[in-house]
C-alpha cells in the first residue's frame, strides 16, 4: 500500500514536469518550439550559447554594484536555469501572456516572472543586433563596397507604426496620446530598414498624436550620402527642409485650392504614376518588417507594461527580427 502511494506521487510529479514549459520538452517538437518562442530551434541554440558565454561576466558586474549591502552569493538563487529564463523571456515577448499564466507555465511565483525577465533583458540586448548597433555601424561605413553590402542597391526605407496603450488616468496624457488615425491612445515608433528588411534605425516612442514628419524631424537616421531613403506621402515637404538628403517621395495630386469647389485636382502624368508604383513596390519591405515585428504580440497588442520599459522591450523585438533576417552570424 505504501509503495503504491509513492508510485502515484511519482507519477503526479512526472506529469507536472511534462506539463511545465521547459527547453527539454519543447525542443522535441521544433514547430511547437517556434510557436512558443518565435525562434527556430537552431536560432535559439545559437542565441543561448552566446548568452551563456557572456553571462558570468555580466552577472559578476551586476552583483558588484556599489550599493550592495550583502556579499556576492547571498540571497535566493534563480529557480530556473539560464536557458529556462531565456525561453521564458521569449515566450513572454512572443505570446504576451499574463504574468500569472507565465508563472504557472514555468512553475514560478507571479512576481518572479518579470523580475527574472528584467534582470536578463540587458544581457539579451548586448548580444542581439539592435537597431542602435546597426545605425552606429552604418555611420562608420567608408567605402562604396561596405555601403552596398549593408544597403543593397544603395536604398533604405522609412515608416512609422503605432501601438495601443491603456487609457491614461491623467487628462492631459489622454489628450496628447490620442491618435486620430487609430481612434485610441497610442505611442508611435519610426523604423528605417534596408532592402532586405534589416532594421538599421529605430526612434524612441513618441505620443500617438505626433505626426510622422514631426517625429522624423525630432529623430531621423544618419545614412551614407549615396543611400536613397524611400518615404510615403506623410513626409511631403522633406525635400524642401532637407535639400541635402537623398530621398524619394511619391507624387501627390494637388488640390486646386480654396474657392474652387467642384474643380478636380490635376491628374498625375504617366511618368509620375509609374514612379509611384515603383516606389510603392520597393517600400513594401518596410511594411513586411513591421509585420514581422507585430508577430511578437508584445508589440501588436495593447502594451500592458509600464511605458518606461517600452523602448527597451521593443529594441529587443527589433534585435530578434534582425537576428532572424541576418542569421546566426549576426551575433
Amino acid at each position: 500500500m505504501k509503495r503504491s502511494f509513492y508510485y502515484v506521487i511519482d507519477a503526479i510529479f512526472r506529469f507536472w514536469a511534462v506539463c511545465m514549459l521547459n527547453y527539454n520538452v519543447l525542443s522535441k517538437k521544433p514547430s511547437v518550439f517556434k510557436y512558443f518562442s518565435g525562434l527556430e530551434l537552431h536560432e535559439f541554440d545559437a542565441l543561448n550559447l552566446k548568452i551563456k558565454e557572456r553571462y558570468p561576466a555580466f552577472e559578476q558586474k551586476r552583483l558588484s554594484r556599489a550599493d550592495r549591502k550583502r556579499k556576492i552569493g547571498a540571497g535566493h538563487p534563480f529557480k530556473l536555469p539560464l536557458t529556462g529564463r531565456l525561453l521564458m523571456l521569449l515566450v513572454y515577448y512572443h505570446l504576451y501572456v499574463s504574468s500569472t499564466l507565465a508563472a504557472y507555465l514555468f512553475d514560478l511565483s507571479q512576481t518572479n516572472v518579470l523580475k527574472n525577465i528584467r534582470k536578463l533583458e540587458p544581457l539579451v540586448s548586448q548580444v542581439l543586433p539592435l537597431p542602435k548597433k546597426q545605425h552606429e555601424k552604418a555611420r562608420r561605413l567608408q567605402t562604396l563596397d561596405e555601403v552596398e553590402a549593408m544597403f543593397p542597391g544603395f536604398k533604405a526605407f522609412l515608416d512609422a507604426t503605432e501601438q495601443e496603450i491603456p487609457r491614461p488616468k491623467a487628462k492631459r496624457k489622454r489628450k496628447t496620446h490620442y491618435s486620430g488615425k487609430k481612434k485610441r491612445r497610442t505611442v508611435k515608433t519610426q523604423i528605417t530598414v534596408n532592402k532586405d528588411g534589416l532594421i538599421v534605425h529605430k526612434t524612441r516612442h513618441a505620443r500617438g498624436r505626433t505626426h510622422d514628419y514631426a517625429l522624423f524631424k525630432h529623430s531621423h537616421p544618419h545614412l551614407p550620402d549615396v543611400v536613397s531613403l524611400g518615404l510615403d506621402l506623410g513626409y511631403v515637404g522633406i525635400k524642401t527642409d532637407y535639400p541635402e538628403l537623398r530621398c524619394e517621395v511619391p507624387f501627390k495630386r494637388r488640390s486646386p485650392g480654396r474657392g474652387k469647389r467642384g474643380v478636380e485636382a490635376k491628374e498625375l502624368t504617366p511618368e509620375q504614376k509609374s514612379f509611384n508604383k515603383r516606389l510603392s513596390k520597393e517600400r513594401v519591405v518596410a511594411e513586411h518588417t513591421i509585420s514581422r515585428l507585430k508577430k511578437f504580440r508584445i508589440w501588436a497588442e495593447e502594451f500592458k507594461n509600464r511605458l518606461k520599459h517600452y523602448d527597451t522591450m521593443t529594441d529587443i523585438v527589433c534585435g530578434l527580427v534582425n537576428f532572424r533576417i541576418a542569421g546566426t552570424t549576426a551575433i
